[in-house]
């Protein structure tokens, strides 16, 4: 070699050793691993994995939020009052036909203020309500004067209804969290494509064991429930993608251990037919009325979801509201809610308060929205039966915590959520009446935080905390166990997004 090559040669590889000094170091959890697009789960000794997550949202996931025709076009009352011109509308669209696609149309309203004094309904599939901006320039929809109340209700009517007959009991002695199939007694009542409830029941010894029958009083009160097994059975959503023998295979996996010594478990068919779909609220500004910052006679929810599936609420700000921009009840499935804020709330800071955004119903994805000002930013609320999805949201100035706020939530992820405060998963003891295990097989995956306390439930679940940069905190009570944490302030964490690499990989 000559000295012009052997120069080279050593500049050539001065260059790499130091180019690779700033190349980012990444890591992979030892729970799931992802090489090639793919993604691998390690199981523990019972089985149970971090669950797939990829099917929340507006049709799963499978396809994007549509664009629907303008039918109706609305200004703003020149006198002020508009709620009779909005729900006149409203109705006028509900009484048209739906196409092959299930909808009606969109009615737009234009820029401007429009006032509501009372609530806007929408219980007919099919419709969207759609602004021209959800800042002060664009469309301004306000809760008008007094009275506390949902500015936007969208919801349809009934309940689910079990089909009489259906129910056939799990026949496997422990199913594990994130598994997509089982055995039963008799599969031969059931095809691909039945809509399905896997059910759990809540039984005095599960009670026992997770020690929620001895939840320690609160101090000069008497107000603290202890559990009772009749008010947990869970209850989740599921459609049958295939059968082999007596063995059934889910679309969306169990995010909830079932065990013989426990209840075990069954399914049974059920109908939901009052459930709206296809209805969206986007690009819309809404804002309550007040007096003072404490004032709570006045709007308290921008958007309510109810009995409602494959809706959407995107590009929408809720300012001055005392609780909710969007709220999702225990009957809303495959809702999208994206790119919204809810700021300056307006109420007084203590219980009951500011929850921005509140999930109650099955595969829910809130993604990419702010709160701030909250109690409780991005929450779910009693026995919620996941998966549902928090993904790439920001909270600032919070006044409580982020994450499952009482009973037994299962199976929720929190995907790169920043915040100058909390995310807790925990138990919650005797706070609000009785709050307890506030839930379980949560995952926290590559979260900001101030503080976080993560912990395990004394039998039947885990909880996951993965990658989080932010102090560890001891939690409300002592003696409780830690969850499974990984990587504490450790940057770098590949796949980044757990739900998107779940997605991507599904697809």
């Amino acid at each position: 070699m000559n000295l012009k090559n052997a120069l080279i040669a050593v500049f050539g590889f001065v260059i790499v050793v130091g180019f690779s000094g700033f190349l980012k170091p990444m890591w992979q959890s030892k729970y799931v691993q992802e090489s090639n697009g793919k993604l691998t789960y390690t199981p523990d000794e019972k089985g149970n994995t971090i669950p797939d997550f990829s099917r929340v949202g507006y049709h799963q996931g499978d396809k994007e939020i549509p664009d629907i025709a303008v039918v109706k076009t609305l200004s703003a009352s020149p006198d002020g009052e508009s709620q009779t011109i909005i729900q006149k509308a409203i109705d006028e669209v509900s009484a048209m036909p739906v196409n092959s696609q299930g909808v009606r149309g969109t009615i737009l309203l234009t820029k401007g203020i429009y006032k509501v004094p009372g609530v806007l309904n929408i219980n007919k599939s099919g419709i969207v309500l759609r602004g021209e901006g959800s800042d002060k320039k664009g469309t301004v929809i306000i809760a008008s004067g007094l009275g506390q109340r949902n500015l936007l209700n969208i919801s349809g009517k009934g309940k689910r209804i079990e089909i009489a007959g259906t129910r056939t009991p799990i026949t496997d002695a422990y199913v594990p969290v994130g598994t997509f199939s089982f055995s039963i007694e008799n599969a031969g009542n059931f095809k691909a494509g039945d809509q399905i409830v896997v059910f759990r029941p809540g039984t005095d010894v599960w009670i026992y064991d997770i020690k929620m029958d001895q939840i320690v009083v609160r101090p000069i009160s008497t107000g603290t429930k202890q559990w009772e097994a009749k008010g947990y059975d869970l209850q989740y959503e599921r459609t049958i993608t295939k059968i082999e023998g007596n063995k059934i295979y889910l679309d969306i996996p169990v995010v909830m251990a079932m065990e013989t010594k426990y209840g075990g478990g069954s399914i049974y068919k059920y109908t939901f037919d009052a459930r709206i779909k296809e209805v969206g609220v986007e690009n819309i500004l809404f804002k309550s009325d007040y007096t003072s910052d404490t004032d709570e006679d006045h709007g308290w929810e921008a958007v309510n979801f109810d009995n409602a599936e494959n809706c959407w609420a995107r590009n929408i700000t809720a300012q001055y509201f005392g609780y909710s921009c969007v709220y999702v009840g225990g009957g809303g499935k495959n809702i999208t809610i994206t790119d919204s804020k809810c700021i300056e709330a307006k109420s007084q800071i203590t219980g009951g308060r500011r929850y921005s955004f509140n999930v109650n119903g099955q595969m829910i994805l809130v993604k990419n929205c702010v709160s701030t000002d909250a109690r409780h930013d991005f929450v779910t609320g009693s026995k919620v039966c996941g998966p549902n999805v928090f993904l790439n949201c920001k909270a600032s100035n919070t006044h409580a915590d982020i994450g499952p706020h009482h009973r037994w939530a299962t199976g929720t992820l929190y995907d790169n959520i920043t915040t100058d405060g909390q995310i807790n998963v925990q138990d919650r003891g005797y706070m609000g009446s009785g709050h307890g295990w506030s839930g379980a097989n949560q995952v926290l995956w590559n979260c900001k935080v101030k503080s976080a306390a993560v912990q395990k439930p004394w039998a039947s679940a885990t909880n996951w905390c993965i990658g989080l940069q932010g102090a560890k905190a001891a939690g409300s009570f002592p003696g409780r166990l830690d969850g499974e944490w990984e990587g504490q302030n450790k940057p770098d964490l590949e796949p980044s997004s757990l739900y998107l690499a779940q997605l991507k990989a599904r697809k």
